[in-house]
């Protein structure tokens, strides 16, 4: 019971759903056709290549003259012309393959973001603050008081200015020094540390989902930079927090168009003109979960920085499920009964980005599982579809495909479920924990935060291979896939003197 002897409102969000159950199969077609693209294509390429060598090679010690007189002594009748073409036509895949087959995508190195000490805000001065601007009801103070306690979030979480100040300075010329502060400083640390200059990027992309001011993000960036005036810019907003792998996903399609160049990727979300005063609690939660927050990345096609590059980008999987309307409502900015404009977040949300990932993963799953995984999810998905076999459904085992997950910081509770429906050790998900509990819900740049956590305290070695998931509005689900190039442990900035909270 609340305050005055009124009933107090909690929000059941429904869990995420039981993985075992009923797979569709158009996403597991979906990934094996991704999986079989080129599989012809690479099959041609070495038989080729082989039989060109073995021909040039027969031609050199004379044994394919030899063998055609032998055929002219004999009468045997040899199709000339059905052996040129067959040749011909083995170079013309060869060359077709080099010519079309994908350019490597690398991380060069990245950055993410720390505020400085005087924007961290404990859960006391969160509660201070949000009493202070007497613009929550006694109810809604507690409510957010529940959430706060349940929320995985610890004292170290940064706020901006404008949110802190009392009474808070909500406006257009806050929410751009809070951008600027973020962008500049993770732009200019990632330039400085691959000393790559301003004028050497070639392609920008920024993302940040609810704050998309005029000019753009990314000609602020061009301007601050003085970047040069042939960049190929974008801005991608309103795509929630899976934002940040549809970026990369953006770069990747555009390194493969433009030869010899690079990619500069930022991401980001905007606290000071999202922070909402009313009191409908499907919106107040994102006021107790978001935090200060934001990575910049420098990817490149080039094959001469694979020496230096840190990652190769091996898989970008999206699934849009914002057919259904469900799904597209689930997570909606809009304004409440009273004109306060906030984020409407559905109690369906965790079921809802539960069929999210289990569609990305079993589309997902074909292109990055051992043989013997598929073939056990093959078999027991043959067994219960056409033979009607009861038997439980198989979840492949993720942890042999994977060695390190970067999971979307999006509450504890996301965190969890995950880590018991796709069966996951505790150290697999730490790293997670670490960084919900260090600095909040940061939207799309989050899976940086947990990439950096995991190399500043154990590391990555070579060949290790590192899953990005994330989760946004629209309703999407999208991963990422990388493959260390080296060993990679380093003390990044955003974990330097902190501790390993246990949740």
């Amino acid at each position: 019971m609340g305050r005055g002897g009124q009933r107090t409102f909690t929000p059941v969000l429904h869990r995420i759903p039981d993985f075992r159950a009923d797979i569709a199969l158009k996403h597991v077609k979906r990934g094996y056709h991704l999986l079989c693209r080129h599989f012809l294509t690479l099959l041609l390429v070495p038989v080729g290549a082989t039989v060109l060598l073995e021909l040039a090679n027969m031609y050199r010690t004379g044994e394919l003259l030899a063998i055609w007189a032998l055929a002219s002594q004999t009468n045997v009748t040899f199709n000339m012309v059905t052996f040129m073409a067959c040749s011909l036509l083995l170079t013309f895949v060869a060359v077709t393959y080099v010519l079309t087959r994908a350019k490597p995508v690398y991380l060069i190195d990245y950055h993410c973001y720390k505020a400085p000490d005087r924007l961290k805000c404990s859960q006391d001065l969160f509660r201070e603050g949000t009493r202070a601007c007497k613009a929550f009801t006694d109810q809604s103070l507690e409510f957010q008081e529940k959430i706060m306690e349940r929320s995985g979030l610890g004292d170290e979480t940064y706020l901006p200015d404008a949110v802190q100040c009392r009474p808070p300075q909500i406006n257009m010329a806050n929410a751009r020094a809070e951008a600027e502060m973020v962008l500049f400083e993770s732009l200019a640390n990632v330039l400085k540390n691959t000393g790559t200059r301003p004028s050497q990027v070639d392609i920008l992309i920024v993302n940040c989902s609810l704050f998309n001011p005029t000019p753009s993000l990314s000609a602020m960036i061009v301007n601050h930079f003085k970047m040069r005036s042939n960049i190929t810019s974008y801005n991608l907003s309103g795509m929630g927090c899976s934002a940040g792998v549809i970026a990369i996903g953006l770069a990747k399609e555009l390194l493969q168009v433009y030869p010899n160049s690079t990619a500069l990727v930022v991401s980001t979300e905007n606290i000071t003109q999202n922070w909402y005063f009313g009191n409908q609690r499907s919106m107040l939660i994102p006021n107790c979960l978001f935090r200060v927050g934001g990575a910049a990345m420098l990817l490149s096609n080039r094959r001469k920085d694979r020496w230096r590059a840190q990652y190769e980008l091996k898989h970008v999987v999206r699934t849009h499920m914002g057919a259904s309307d469900a799904n597209y409502g689930c997570v909606v900015q809009r304004e409440d009964d009273k004109g306060n404009v906030g984020v409407y977040l559905s109690k369906d949300l965790m079921s809802i980005a539960g069929h999210g990932l289990k569609n990305n993963i079993t589309t997902l799953g074909p292109l990055v599982l051992p043989i013997s995984e598929q073939l056990l999810f093959f078999a027991n998905l043959v067994g219960r579809k056409v033979l009607k076999m009861r038997i439980k459904p198989y979840i492949p085992d993720f942890k042999l495909a994977f060695d390190h997950f970067c999971i979307h910081t999006g509450g504890r509770g996301v965190i969890e479920e995950i880590e018991k429906q796709l069966q996951l050790h505790a150290e697999h998900v730490q790293p997670s924990k670490d960084t919900l509990f260090r600095y909040g819900n940061t939207s799309s740049s989050s899976i940086w935060y947990v990439l950096a956590n995991i190399e500043t305290m154990k590391g990555v070695r070579r060949g290790d291979r590192v899953w990005q998931i994330a989760f946004g509005s629209g309703f999407k689900c999208n991963s990422a896939v990388w493959k260390a190039l080296r060993n990679v442990r380093k003390q990044h900035e955003a974990w330097v003197e902190t501790g390993e909270p246990k949740l």
